[in-house]
């Protein structure tokens, strides 16, 4: 949410970050409105004849709970299946990744609500929901209560079903996030074994990070000799100390000059010859001749290098525990949801 409801929810606001659902994530996206009438066939009518797809201890998980969450991905499911066997199969997928998602949303509230060795059972403040609320007028409806009326008519819904909803999204994403933030914590032995392990994901390429200045003819500047001289002037304040960055910022005719000649990491094959050729033989910190082509002439700086060949443990150790905690994470929270499935009551249809 936006930076009202962080601050009034600033003591969730760890187990918040990064929380989504493991599958569908229907609760993290904005509001959608209901799928228009004659869109694409979602096939739940003919799955649920009774309108009923689950029953998630006293909550009955209905067609339209589904719809609403799915209706937005039917056409492009269509769109890229390529037959119709696959749209089925990919929608049918889809159906039961969010039937499951419901339920477990469910589940999930419960366990925030039950009591617990005698604590009375929490509860989210009103003042979190009405500033969740505030914030949904403002970025999707632009303070405009009517449009936001207009849209709970639409999908059939009363303003304290809405706020019950929201509620149950901030429970939801609140006990996401503590799972997830559990599991924060990675032995050097398991990096290590990691990285022994997936050798073959850390073999780089040889790459420059590129700064360039780019430099075109103008009322000053008529001849490619006149261009050279002014890159070589720029040169000189670079080498006696000014910021390749600084000097892009005041020089460069580029797209990049804003962002001080800045143009990431290249490597051989994303480049002209004309420019890797003599960018690939700098070393770090340097910058290159003057070099002339048909659209200027470009002064090119190695602002860092990688080599060719396998990195290091120690230049890739933050990225393995990164994907370590999120596959732990991922680990706790299916093991934490299978728990509360079997000791939930739950019926499918």
């Amino acid at each position: 949410m936006m930076s009202t409801h962080r601050r009034c929810f600033a003591v969730f606001a760890l187990a918040l970050a990064g929380s989504a659902l493991v599958s569908a994530q229907p609760f993290a996206a904005p509001l959608a409105a209901p799928a228009p009438t004659g869109a694409v066939s979602d096939g739940l009518n003919s799955r649920f004849a009774n309108g009923i797809a689950a029953i998630a201890e006293e909550k009955v998980i209905t067609v339209d709970d589904v719809r609403r969450e799915i209706g937005q991905y039917a056409a492009q499911i269509q769109r890229e299946a390529r037959n119709e066997k696959e749209f089925n199969d990919k929608l049918e997928a889809l159906q039961d990744s969010v039937i499951q998602d419901l339920i477990d949303k469910v589940l999930i509230i419960k366990e925030f609500k039950k009591e617990k060795d005698g604590k009375e059972a929490r509860h989210i403040p009103e003042s979190f929901i009405d500033n969740k609320i505030a914030d949904i007028l403002s970025e999707q409806f632009d303070n405009d209560r009517s449009k936001f009326l207009a849209y709970l008519r639409s999908r059939g819904q009363t303003i304290r079903e809405f706020r019950k909803d929201q509620e149950e999204d901030i429970i939801y994403r609140y006990m996401t996030g503590q799972q997830r933030k559990s599991q924060s914590l990675v032995s050097p032995v398991r990096i290590e074994t990691f990285y022994r392990e997936n050798k073959d994901h850390f073999v780089q390429e040889d790459s420059v990070h590129l700064r360039m200045i780019q430099l075109a003819k103008n009322d000053d500047l008529t001849t490619d000799a006149q261009l050279v001289a002014k890159a070589n002037e720029i040169a000189v304040r670079f080498r006696a100390g000014t910021s390749f960055a600084d000097l892009a910022k005041e020089f460069s005719v580029g797209t990049t000059r804003l962002k001080g000649g800045e143009s990431g990491w290249m490597n051989r094959t994303s480049l002209k010859k004309e420019f890797s050729d003599p960018l690939f033989l700098l070393k770090k910190g340097d910058i290159s001749e003057p070099l002339v082509t048909a659209d200027g002439c470009f002064l090119l700086f190695a602002e860092d290098r990688k080599y060719a060949g396998t990195q290091s443990i120690d230049e890739v150790r933050d990225q393995i525990e990164r994907t370590l905690v999120t596959q732990m994470a991922r680990s706790n929270q299916e093991r934490w949801l299978e728990r509360l499935r079997r000791n939930g009551y739950v019926k499918h249809y």
